[in-house]
């Protein structure tokens, strides 16, 4: 047994890598190894021969596993040492500007209408992306005839067999923010609700993923003047202009009552948008006042409060101001197109220094 030990420790020794060790260890204490047939040939011994030589091979057996452990751990080591040492890096070294990164379209367009809704008095209420039924539609008074409710509109999750509740859904819109901030706020309460929504649509002005902003402002005396003045203080800080004019134009929304679609003055001359100027008109959000169920719905008095809400398509504020013909682009993951269309990544939107610099 001591000729083993000394053989097998010392190979352990001079192994070089792994594989080496590798096979020591199943010469040494594997199933055929030299340990393991002297510890078959314990039972040709007699009792008193194997009081002695069990304990031994066992111990010897440790020894040399002990042993092939140290040894793998001081070959990784090793390993790891040499591997710092040939992939070493200087980190305080300045970042190359062709690795910087650029801020999306649609995210600088939210930091935009955040900054300037913030100045309005506006929070930013969030929201979870899955929905229950009841908060994406029945909350804001669609009725479930209604169209948007159909599967060739919605995204409806699956359900469990032998539940009968409504399945949950993508939200089709960011509205049932508003009911989640009415029930946890109540009022009065002035918020704005950002986020991703999710439609059976797809085409050069559709995704089945996009980006809204919806507002909402509810208190005692809140009139649509409040909204029209909210909407036209947004669009000039917008879209950078001194005048606008807005048109209202009578519409119908389940969850508002009058409901209005508003267009603003433009012109198109030479394919180049030009807003607050020219004779054509362009739609570009739907509100109204908030529908008194609604209200109920959030667990709010309507008798006592009154408010308004507008829905805005975030995707389409920044293809307006910025010049992007085709939504589709924005989800292609096309390096080439975000780095002619994205923002410098600490240039952070405010009023005072300029939304777009």
């Amino acid at each position: 047994m001591d000729d083993l030990k000394a053989k097998y420790l010392g190979q352990i020794a001079d192994a070089g890598d792994e594989d080496a060790l590798e096979a020591i260890r199943l010469a040494a204490v594997g199933k055929k190894g030299e340990v393991a047939l002297k510890m078959r040939e314990l039972g040709k011994m007699t009792p008193e021969e194997r009081q002695v030589a069990g304990p031994a091979l066992n111990a010897l057996k440790d020894e040399i596993n002990s042993a092939l452990t140290a040894k793998k751990t001081a070959l990784g080591d090793a390993a790891l040492d040499e591997r710092l040492r040939s992939e070493w890096l200087d980190v305080t070294l300045p970042a190359r500007d062709r690795r910087q990164g650029s801020i999306h379209p649609v995210s600088q367009a939210s930091e935009e209408l955040t900054a300037i809704f913030a100045e309005l008095g506006f929070s930013v209420a969030e929201g979870p992306r899955i929905e229950t039924d009841w908060h994406n539609f029945d909350a804001l008074n669609i009725p479930s005839h209604h169209p948007a409710r159909a599967e060739m509109d919605t995204f409806y999750l699956h359900r469990v067999a032998g539940d009968n509740r409504p399945p949950n859904v993508l939200r089709t819109h960011t509205s049932p923010v508003q009911i989640r901030s009415m029930e946890l706020q109540g009022a009065p309460i002035r918020i704005i609700c950002p986020g991703g929504v999710y439609r059976a649509d797809y085409d050069q002005t559709h995704t089945p993923m996009f980006h809204q902003v919806e507002g909402l402002a509810i208190d005692k005396d809140i009139s649509m003047a409040n909204l029209k003045w909210v909407l036209e203080e947004f669009v000039k800080a917008y879209f950078e202009v001194d005048g606008v004019e807005l048109r209202f134009r009578a519409s119908h929304f389940p969850f508002t009552e009058p409901s209005a679609e508003v267009d603003i003055r433009c012109s198109w001359e030479g394919g180049q948008l030009k807003i607050g100027e020219g004779d054509d008109w362009m739609e570009i959000l739907g509100s109204g006042m908030v529908h008194p169920k609604v209200i109920a719905a959030g667990g709010i008095d309507p008798e006592v409060y009154q408010g308004f809400a507008f829905g805005i398509g975030i995707d389409r504020l920044a293809m307006l101001k910025y010049g992007i013909p085709d939504l589709r682009a924005f989800f292609d993951s096309d390096l080439r197109w975000l780095r002619h269309y994205g923002f410098a990544a600490l240039d952070m939107p405010n009023l005072h220094g300029g939304l777009s610099r």
